[in-house]
């Protein structure tokens, strides 16, 4: 019997399909004739692996494989994303080792040339890979939006409604006759954003709970009226949504669903809009649309959190940002960039106008706007120019501000001195409560510890570079900055040698301040409440109990039932205001462990102080404790830069940044102390700076710091050796520092470094 003839039977249906002897075989590829290769940046996160790949263009893929395209090409044995940065016409590596991209997933540009400059400068400058700069700035695609997309016009409002233009032209000149009197300089801002050249700017804040609103919307109208993109980045949820209210008030619609009013319905067409919010915690649907649009040209304004730093606007655009000190601003992903130099760097590679705006200046403005400032090779820092506060616009809008201290107190004859809330103070806010609400701001819910003087209870400091005491469980106490031992140590301001620890708490506030309120409707608005943050509240009788960043906003109890009228209809109607504020626990600021500690509070009793009504409408602000004088006369003048300048003279003779360029290490102590080498600051060398009077060491550290809140699986809680380290340069070698540090990482992941390694340019915390 033939072999070959016989077959195993099968059920029909069930037979196993035949192939084909001849295979079909792909046709062979062949690369694209001008410009073959591709430098792709793949989403590879790792150092070592940062900078561009080379890949082959097909033929068939040269029309669509152009720069900024997105591309799925294989890494390894991976598939992965990446964004063609550049096409050229051959590659260092041999052309038989070259792999073909695997398909252009997106045949448009998502990101422009001027962008990919700006994303390999701003890697640069923090120490990072452009990848690194990919994860935040470029939004996760949403297929169906990009067909949505192509149906929509790209041409914005400003081009295409000259009668609309003409109205926002009006509506800005009215708003500038109301803020300008205000702002010594604003003047020059306006000439910088016609002019195409790069500028800096450093604006101080008006007291008031809608100024600094209104004066984001005053810049950025003048920007899109000048022909100008234009960027806000703001530091929370809540200034985002106050912002876009007033854009809207002024004329400037959202980008959302446009609506055509039919018969009796409402048809929609499109999307369209003058500004557009970007958050890297939108939708995914909405970021991508949203960042289509500014892509695109359609929208030309964008405003939002951290990631709109990174917006795609073109031209000589104007970058700004509210409250620049803001810890929000700073990234928590590698390599740590923070929003204000971001901006900053951005500015002036587009030749655009660059605006940090606050209440309380921040040392680093305010050093900015010195003659000795330097520009930094990378743009992240440089010189500026203040605008500052005309002050009788500043006394005209501010609250009374009175500080209840020990001494004042006495001289008030008042008998509950050392009281949380003082008779006098209740005697205030009592009559406030009789013709509507009463704020009181309460310490962030939360418990620190930090070491004090036990006779005059100022804050306990390392003798040698002035960082925050740390208790410990044996031994003598040791600095958060520099890890010295403070051994022996007496108090600079008293000479007591003896130390108590201090643990600051907000629990059970509000259930202290009802025995002395009575019959009162208390509202409680914070993050960590079972009701959360309350937006707004009535104006009438009512105590409001808030955490720093949770205060609501007073609204009309009438028709409007949201703000007041101005009287002009060309102007957006303002919010009301609290008839007292009491800002708790002032004495909490003097155990604040940070180095912008001071300006950080300054800024949030600012900000607590505008939201009461004016001076002229019988508006008081009441700082009960004792704090730094330096801090209560700041407060009570609304003279930022006083302090400003205080803090940064400390720090000149301190050498802390911004009188210097720092970077933060940390992770296990083998790596940490392996980098500091291999970037020549060892532990024990003595390196100096002469960025002080006398030199001083470079290295601060390292320190032993805690583990994270999550461990890694396989270690033991106490087992790792975590450690911080902080390196000291000039201010001429601080880029130079960031590209040591990127070298040595990469370095020491390529060596396959198992332990923890990590660091940040320019740090706000130090500890």
């Amino acid at each position: 019997m033939d072999s070959q003839a016989v077959s195993q039977p099968a059920l029909d249906g069930l037979a196993p399909r035949r192939r084909s002897n001849s295979s079909r075989r792909k046709p062979p590829r062949r690369p694209a004739d001008g410009l073959p290769v591709a430098r792709v940046v793949l989403d590879v996160q790792a150092t070592h692996l940062g900078g561009t790949f080379d890949y082959l263009v097909d033929a068939d893929q040269d029309d669509h494989a152009q720069p900024g395209c997105l591309v799925r090409v294989r890494f390894g044995a991976r598939r992965v994303n990446g964004i063609i940065w550049e096409r050229v016409a051959d590659s260092q590596v041999p052309r038989a080792s070259l792999r073909f991209l695997e398909r252009v997933v997106l045949d448009r540009s998502l990101i422009s040339p001027s962008l990919r400059a700006d994303i390999t400068a701003i890697a640069g400058a923090y120490g990072g890979t452009e990848a690194n700069i990919l994860r935040l700035a470029l939004p996760p695609r949403v297929a169906r939006i990009d067909k949505e997309q192509q149906l929509v016009p790209g041409q914005p409002r400003l081009a295409s409604d000259p009668a609309w233009v003409a109205g926002l032209a009006q509506r800005h000149k009215d708003l500038k006759q109301r803020l300008d009197p205000g702002y010594q300089g604003l003047e020059n801002l306006d000439q910088s954003l016609e002019d195409d050249a790069f500028a800096s700017f450093l604006a101080d804040i008006l007291p008031g709970m809608d100024q600094a609103a209104l004066l984001a919307a005053r810049v950025l109208i003048a920007a899109l009226l000048a022909g100008r993109s234009a960027v806000m980045v703001l530091p929370g949820t809540r200034q985002v949504v106050h912002l876009s209210a007033v854009l809207q008030q002024l004329g400037l619609r959202p980008f959302g669903p446009s609506v055509t009013a039919g018969p009796g319905q409402q048809e929609a067409r499109g999307w369209s809009g003058d500004f557009a919010i970007l958050d890297s915690g939108m939708a995914p649907a909405e970021r991508y649309r949203a960042y289509l649009a500014l892509a695109s040209g359609q929208v030309r304004c964008a405003i939002g959190l951290r990631a709109a730093m990174y917006a795609p606007v073109e031209g000589p655009a104007l970058f700004a940002l509210m409250d620049d000190a803001s810890y929000q601003y700073a990234d928590g992903m590698m390599p740590y960039a923070n929003a204000r130099g971001v901006l900053r760097l951005r500015a002036r590679a587009h030749g655009g106008v660059f605006l940090a705006m606050a209440r309380a200046r921040s040392v680093r403005s305010h050093w900015e706007g010195l003659p000795e400032a330097t520009e930094s090779d990378s743009g992240v820092t440089g010189p500026g120019t203040a605008l500052t506060l005309d002050r009788s616009a500043v006394t005209t809008l501010l609250p009374w501000i009175r500080w209840l201290n020990r001494e004042e107190l006495s001289h008030l004859a008042d008998p509950t001195i050392g009281a949380r809330v003082p008779h006098t103070a209740v005697a205030v806010i009592n009559k406030a409560l009789e013709r509507g609400p009463v704020l009181l701001s309460i310490p962030q819910d939360g418990i620190f510890e930090s070491l004090s003087c036990a006779r005059c209870h100022h804050q306990a400091r390392c003798p040698r570079c002035t960082g925050p005491l740390r208790a410990r469980r044996s031994g003598a106490p040791r600095c958060a900055w520099c890890g010295a031992a403070a051994t022996d140590w007496s108090c600079p301001d008293c000479g007591g040698s003896r130390l108590r620890v201090v643990r600051v708490g907000a629990a059970g506030t509000a259930q202290e301040l009802r025995m002395l309120f009575r019959n009162v409707p208390i509202v409680i608005s914070s993050p960590s409440q079972p009701r959360g943050v309350v937006e707004r509240v009535q104006d009438r009788p009512s105590l409001v109990i808030a955490t720093p960043g949770a205060e609501p906003r007073v609204v009309g109890s009438g028709v409007d039932g949201n703000n007041t009228d101005t009287g002009d209809p060309n102007l957006p109607r303002l919010s009301r205001g609290y008839r007292a504020v009491a800002i708790l626990d002032a004495w909490t600021s003097l155990y604040a462990p940070g180095v912008d500690a001071r300006m950080d509070t300054l800024g949030a009793w600012m900000r607590v102080a505008s939201f009461c009504r004016p001076r002229a409408q019988g508006g008081q602000v009441l700082l009960l404790g004792e704090c730094d004088p330096q801090l209560a006369q700041a407060l009570m003048t609304w003279q930022g830069p006083v302090l400003a300048a205080a803090d940064l003279e400390d720090r000149r003779l301190t050498a802390m940044p911004p009188a210097v360029g720092m970077a933060a290490i940390w992770g296990e102590r083998e790596a940490v102390v392996w980098m500091l080498d291999a970037v020549g600051i060892a532990p024990g060398q003595e390196a100096v700076t002469d960025a002080g009077p006398e030199p001083v060491p470079a290295l601060l550290g390292p320190v032993p710091i805690p583990a994270p809140s999550t461990l890694k699986a396989g270690y033991l809680e106490g087992t790792q050796d975590r450690v911080r380290a902080l390196v000291r340069v000039r201010t001429s070698r601080r880029d130079k520092l960031a590209d040591d540090l990127k070298q040595a990482q990469a370095k020491y992941v390529a060596g396959r470094g198992r332990g923890e390694l990590r660091f940040r340019m320019d740090p706000k915390d130090l500890t």
